[in-house]
């Protein structure tokens, strides 16, 4: 198993306005629905906005159109969980965007932030150690990578060789181009990515090695700017991650993640394939190949051998 300090993204200018964050959150989230989803007559053709109208949507959640335009300016200082309620349910939000509602409308009073390393505990690297033919992966806030094991390394590359700043899920989905060719459906993955840094903007605006990262890749890559701006958020917990890699071709292995209880920002995520199925054979030869499939991993040739 392979533990390296905390990734370090390169400053970037400014920070991220919680205000600016709850007004855009709000109206992409009203631009989604028509009146005929939520059942209100649409009494024309045109309309001068996509989705619903602020009236429409403040008729819905019960409150007055100048109390909604307030909130959706970035002012939700005074705005109660019950108001937040009625919004979320009138925007028929998931779950996990009415948590981001929450955060965005009612951030956590506001303190130094930390720059402390996320520690991973001895047991926990022990556990991912005695994981031998399963990939698993300890993924904390920003999407950085802070430990994994030797099967990990053998499908997804070894990060050790990789500089601590581009060890991170985003920086490497975006920016290094071995990953578009790893994920078979590297759109859906760069969304999930996407999705989840939203999530810890929203819990933690002030977070500026969190600014940095959104600054950079920003700034390097347009498809990350097309989705950073359509605001979606979600929790990726579970599901099926098809790759192709360079050693063994096609894996469907089935993704599962389990939050640490005494740090919740962090998460174990394990990926393991169906006994039996051709990808079970294929993570068994990864795991037989040793420090050759560690190489191969995410397209790095292989070790050259006498």
């Amino acid at each position: 198993m392979d533990e390296y300090p905390e990734p370090v993204h390169k400053p970037a200018a400014g920070a991220l306005d919680p205000r600016a964050e709850l007004s855009e959150f709000l109206r992409t989230r009203r631009a989604r629905l028509k009146p005929e989803d939520v059942g209100l007559p649409d009494f024309g053709r045109y309309r001068r906005v996509p989705g619903l109208r602020r009236e429409e949507l403040a008729q819905l959640a019960g409150v007055s159109v100048a109390y909604y335009t307030r909130l959706e300016q970035g002012n939700g200082r005074h705005v109660s969980a019950e108001v937040l309620d009625a919004i979320a349910r009138a925007l028929r939000l998931s779950d996990a965007e009415h948590a981001h509602l929450t955060h965005l409308a009612k951030p956590k009073q506001k303190r130094k932030p930390a720059v402390r390393t996320q520690q991973v505990r001895g047991p926990l690297r022990t556990l991912l150690d005695t994981m031998d033919g399963v990939p698993a992966i300890l993924v904390g806030r920003r999407s950085d990578i802070l430990a994994w094991n030797r099967m990990a390394a053998a499908v997804f590359g070894d990060w050790a060789e990789l500089p601590a700043h581009e060890r991170n899920w985003a920086w490497l989905v975006f920016l290094k181009p071995e990953y578009r060719d790893l994920f078979v459906d590297w759109e859906h993955k760069a969304n999930d990515v996407v999705s989840q840094l939203r999530m810890d903007a929203g819990s933690h605006p002030d977070d500026p090695r969190l600014s940095a990262l959104v600054g950079e890749l920003s700034v390097k890559s347009e498809e990350f700017r097309r989705l950073w701006a359509t605001h979606d958020v979600k929790e990726k917990c579970h599901g099926i991650q098809r790759l192709h890699h360079p050693l063994v071709g096609g894996l469907d292995l089935r993704l599962e993640s389990f939050h640490q209880a005494d740090a919740h920002e962090r998460m174990l995520v394990t990926y393991h394939a169906e006994p039996g199925s051709p990808s079970a054979e294929a993570l068994r030869l990864l795991a037989s190949w040793g420090t050759d499939a560690t190489r191969a991993g995410a397209g790095m040739p292989p070790a050259r051998t006498a």
